[in-house]
């Protein structure tokens, strides 16, 4: 019955339509009965080498090496040393994870073909200790290369910290000596030591900008301050809390030593109330405010409320604050009393205890301060505008979930967002869901 009905359609067409019109619109169009795609008559081969390119830098390694099968044009494209400057190794077990593991076949031929190629090289891998000696594998092999930016990446723990120090030690020396122009190393949760650092140091000092590595409990402040001595072009550096000493921000602060751009440090507690914390001297901040007056230092704190005492009980001179678990009244006091040069600030919870206090003193006293979020705390509306007021127009960004504001006798949650917005100079609503 379709094909008695679609026969009828085809003999009511109008009686002008010609055979070349028809002819046109199939090939313009396609059919719907079963004729071939018009892309299956166009040559892709003729694109220009920097289109087939283009396209290629946007499919995934899989999808890239089944697209260079398309023609000889296409297949030499896919060698072009440009489209393997930046890679990155997914490693995964499928029982494991739901990365889409690199198949090894096209490692190897990376390996062969491009080794020498690769510049910004990235290795994601999940939590199996066979993903990660995978990697430490295929970084061994890396023998002919010039990496300029390495990134070790675990998408879930261990990972890299089951590796056994000697292997991973050893590819790592591999990349170190051989590339002599390194200037980024990302390096978080593996067992990086002192001795891989002198390596790096001794092959790729006069390069080196970034150096990032928390939670590598191998590396000592003698190995940092290796680092810190030697390369004199380190602009930023990222590392775990219990590694910085009042020698190292001393060495950082020397003559010798260029001016950091950017501090970053990480402090982590994962058992409440098994780890203290030492007091950095405000001397020693302040030699390093003094020696990089422009440096970012930025603190991430993932401690629980009774690990917060040995920290901004003096001025220290950090200017991005973040926490990830709740803070306690008393210290957001602390930080308005001795964090001068805030500049960002996010409080992911507090205890549900009012914060207008504390936040009217860190707007009166931190005048650096432009971005500020709150998650799961409490401030009156009366508070909050008068902390936005004190702020002004210099809060470029302020994300505060809705049910953080208590609607109080002045103000409610209607009218807040206008006031807000008055003073901000821009429209303004609270969030439904922190958006830092």
């Amino acid at each position: 019955m379709k094909r008695a009905g679609q026969k009828v359609v085809a003999g009511t067409e109008a009686p002008g339509t010609s055979q070349t019109n028809k002819k046109q619109k199939t090939s313009l169009h396609g059919s719907e009965f079963g004729e071939s795609d018009p892309c299956t008559s166009m040559d892709w081969g003729s694109l220009p080498h920097h289109v087939i390119l283009r396209v290629f830098q946007f499919l995934t390694l899989v999808d890239r090496a089944r697209a260079s099968s398309v023609c000889r044009r296409w297949n030499e494209v896919f060698h072009i040393p440009d489209l393997w400057r930046r890679f990155e190794f997914e490693l995964s077990q499928p029982a494991t994870s739901y990365l889409k593991s690199t198949h090894p076949d096209l490692i190897q031929q990376i390996i062969k073909r491009h080794a020498d190629h690769l510049q910004y090289v990235s290795f994601k891998v999940d939590s199996s200790t066979e993903s990660a000696e995978a990697a430490c594998d295929i970084l061994s092999q890396l023998v002919n290369c010039s990496i300029k930016t390495l990134g070790l990446i675990s998408t879930a723990k261990p990972s890299f910290m089951n590796v056994s120090k000697a292997h991973f030690a050893s590819a790592l020396t591999v990349v170190f000596v051989n590339s002599k122009s390194l200037s980024s190393i990302k390096i978080d949760d593996t067992p990086l030591d002192d001795p891989s650092l002198k390596v790096l140091v001794a092959n790729n000092s006069d390069t080196l900008k970034l150096l990032k590595m928390s939670s590598c409990p191998h590396v000592s402040p003698a190995g940092i301050l290796c680092v810190a001595d030697q390369c004199h072009g380190l602009k930023e550096l990222a590392l775990n809390y219990y590694i910085l000493s009042d020698e190292l921000l001393l060495a950082l602060s020397s003559e010798k030593h260029v001016d950091l751009e950017h501090l970053r440090i990480d402090v982590v507690s994962e058992n409440p109330g098994q780890v203290q914390f030492h007091t950095i001297k405000k001397q020693s901040w302040d030699a390093l405010v003094k020696h990089s007056p422009k440096v970012n230092i930025v603190m991430y704190f993932f401690l629980y409320e009774d690990e917060f005492d040995a920290f901004f009980r003096e001025e220290t001179p950090v200017t991005h604050l973040y926490f990830g678990r709740a803070v306690s009244k008393a210290m957001l006091g602390r930080i308005g009393m001795n964090c001068p040069r805030l500049i960002e600030l996010v409080v992911c919870a507090n205890g549900l205890q009012p914060l207008d206090n504390e936040l009217i003193q860190i707007a009166e006293r931190c005048k650096n301060l432009t971005a500020m979020g709150l998650g799961e705390c409490e401030v009156t509306c009366r508070g909050f505008i008068e902390f936005v007021k004190m702020c002004g127009g210099r809060l470029t960004q302020l994300s505060i979930m809705e049910e953080v504001l208590i609607p109080d006798s002045d103000y409610s949650l209607d009218r807040l967002h206008l006031e807000v917005s008055k003073h901000l100079g821009r429209m303004w609503f609270p969030d439904m869901m922190p958006t830092w």
